[in-house]
């Protein structure tokens, strides 16, 4: 490979059910690019369900542009119409901009909505409280009402964050963070 050569990287966005037909038109295309002087390799790589890549090399810009500028290619950018739409185009040139290039680190997800929060903390919160009221105030009843407030504060406090917190924070994951999951579940079944 030469420092001159350019890869681009075209992402897609594939009408759903199509994948397989998009598949076929990727290494189609690459087959008729591979014919073209210059070209150095390519692939089809897909990121979920819907989010597909085609990546070829070329060893220089020229080789590249004219590729991408052929008559060829408009035919085939025509037969995909049905299938995907272009999201977005990188070209890099040369190999180690791949390696050079500063990735930013994932954005972290969006923080649940309020009343959603509200919810949880409401289910890990009231039945301690409820317990708490119904079945050890009634033997406090003679204690200073700080201690007893103290005591029932201590005591759920301890309940909520050790124990009710971390199994309800799993137990509702999908619905606080349902990006996330929906990624993961994605992932999961492809991989099945």
């Amino acid at each position: 490979m030469t420092s001159n050569s350019v890869t681009v990287t075209v992402a897609y966005h594939v009408t759903l059910g199509r994948e397989a037909d998009f598949h076929t038109w990727g290494w189609s295309m690459l087959s008729a690019s591979a014919r073209q002087p210059g070209f150095l390799g390519g692939g089809v790589l897909a990121d979920g369900e819907a989010q597909w890549h085609v990546v070829y090399r070329f060893a220089s810009e020229g080789a590249a542009l004219a590729w991408e500028n052929s008559s060829a290619r408009t035919q085939w950018d025509a037969w995909a119409e049905g299938l995907a739409r272009e999201t977005e185009r990188r070209r890099v040139r040369g190999s180690k901009a791949w390696f050079e290039s500063q990735t930013l680190p994932p954005a972290p997800p969006a923080p649940p909505s309020k009343w959603k929060l509200w919810f949880v903390n409401m289910s890990a919160v009231f039945p301690p409280v409820l317990l708490f009221n119904l079945l050890v105030l009634p033997y406090l009843g003679d204690l200073n009402p700080l201690i007893r407030t103290l005591l029932l504060c201590l005591c759920v406090t301890a309940l909520v964050t050790w124990i009710l917190m971390p199994r309800l924070q799993r137990f509702f994951r999908k619905w606080l963070y349902p990006p996330i999951q929906a990624l993961r579940g994605r992932h999961k079944r492809r991989t099945a």
